[in-house]
């Protein structure tokens, strides 16, 4: 490929002729990881020095949810992977290698145990920042990658990090980069904590409209208790294995993977993409329509018990509910669609899945648990009017998570673009250089 005019080609593709390249171990204080304290679990503590393990490091951020501590004296023992403010973190064991963060002051004076490295760089020459990008960048993790062949993944070593070759642009540019793609992470991080507050609202509104603590205006008929065998048929599912699906099958077959690998609780089937099956290896099921309901009838935990999707747009498109599933034909009579992929969410319903449920590590409900099991509805256009609030709380879930996933790959498209300079930035004051964290 012919290089583009004030472009030279390195180790780490084209860039502007004005930048270096660099071993990371040349431009670094630290390289090096710790180790889990003597005793493992049964040192943590709730509240101490923070101790970072794999899962706390994420895809350029620090995910603290269950972030561990450990006191005084432990830390003592092993003071030298002490965390300072700025440290690179980088996953070098497991399925986590690669996820790369950069310490802020949540974690400082902590630790890290043996499967997250430290990487300390001499900011002079190279900002942790603009480090933990290209770490992240598509050139940093065919770097990582390289050193797994064969699909070992043993874990990086020492040597190895520092063996990486870096982009090297001049140290304003650095930051004005860093800087650049902070913002785009301030955004992401902006609509997670959106998406999260918006999803505990619905939750909430769940509880209240679900239950019948709060009643929707206009609507005072007494609620009814009903079996889940007077509300629906319960109708054969298929039991094929995997073998029998085909790319050359003319059927879509709902296999109960999909229903737990699938967040929402309704299926869009204009729209989503399913295996196929050859129609004659599923003959005598029937098709699925709009407003039936496809249970999973297995899960590895609680949360996943009863699992279920309301289908939806159908649209003459040829589905069937196939292996650990079970069917559902709703009673419009007395079931609105729309509805009904919100009733395991109703607390009564969740309870009796979980407590009718069999089994030590896959958790179990039989057809007959299930037609046994109690609800307390209001009629059909309360239902409506039900699901028409909490369709519409999804719907904007919904809007916000594709703008989240928008950001990201504007992110993506970015780093590529800046990482490679093949879009310079023009250089800030000097003022607002010092000001970049």
């Amino acid at each position: 490929m012919e290089l583009k005019p004030g472009y030279k080609q390195t180790d780490v593709g084209s860039i502007p002729n004005d930048w270096d390249t660099t071993r990371l171990g040349d431009k670094t204080r630290k390289v090096g990881s710790g180790i889990t304290p003597t005793g493992g679990q049964r040192v943590y503590k709730e509240e101490g020095r923070p101790f970072l393990r794999s899962q706390n490091v994420g895809w350029g951020a620090l995910l603290m949810d269950d972030i561990a501590f450990i006191d005084d004296e432990t830390h003592e023992t092993f003071k030298a992977t002490e965390i300072e403010t700025d440290d690179v973190f980088l996953n070098i064991t497991g399925a986590s290698i690669g996820r790369s963060a950069v310490a802020d002051a949540r974690v400082a004076r902590g630790n890290v145990n043996q499967h997250v490295c430290i990487i300390r760089t001499n900011q002079e020459q190279l900002h942790p920042r603009f480090l933990n990008y290209f770490l992240l960048s598509s050139a940093g993790q065919q770097q990582i990658e390289s050193f797994q062949a064969g699909g070992n993944r043993q874990g990086l070593n020492f040597g190895q990090i520092r063996s990486f070759h870096v982009p090297l642009p001049p140290l304003p540019e650095q930051r004005a980069i860093a800087a650049a793609l902070s913002h785009v992470d301030a955004l992401i991080g902006a609509l997670d904590k959106l998406i999260a507050k918006k999803r505990d609202l619905k939750q909430a509104a769940m509880q209240q409209l679900l239950t019948g603590k709060q009643r929707l205006p206009g609507f005072t008929e007494e609620w009814e208790v009903k079996r889940f065998d007077e509300l629906f048929q319960f109708l054969r599912t298929g039991h094929n294995p995997w073998a029998d699906l085909s790319a050359f099958g003319n059927v879509s077959y709902i296999h109960y993977g999909d229903i737990h690998t699938t967040p929402q609780a309704f299926l869009d089937c204009s729209e989503a993409k399913l295996p196929l099956i050859e129609e004659t290896k599923v003959a005598g099921l029937l098709f699925l329509e709009d407003g039936d309901l496809v249970m999973a009838d297995a899960s590895e935990d609680y949360a996943g018990i009863g699992k279920c999707l309301e289908i939806c747009h159908v649209s003459g498109r040829k589905i069937v509910a196939g292996l650990h599933t079970f069917l559902l034909r709703g009673n419009r009579e007395r079931l609105a669609d729309g509805f009904k992929g919100y009733l395991q969410f109703i607390p009564s319903v969740k309870a009796s899945l979980i407590r009718l449920a069999t089994g030590i590590s896959v958790y179990g409900v039989s057809k007959n648990n299930v037609k046994s099991i109690e609800v307390f509805l209001p009629l059909v256009d309360e239902q409506r009017g039900i699901a028409a609030v909490l369709s519409d709380m999804d719907a904007e879930i919904a809007a916000l998570e594709r703008k989240r996933d928008k950001t990201r790959l504007l992110k993506q498209g970015m780093m590529q673009e800046l990482l490679t300079g093949r879009i310079r930035l023009p250089m800030p004051a000097e003022e607002e250089v010092a000001a970049t964290p």
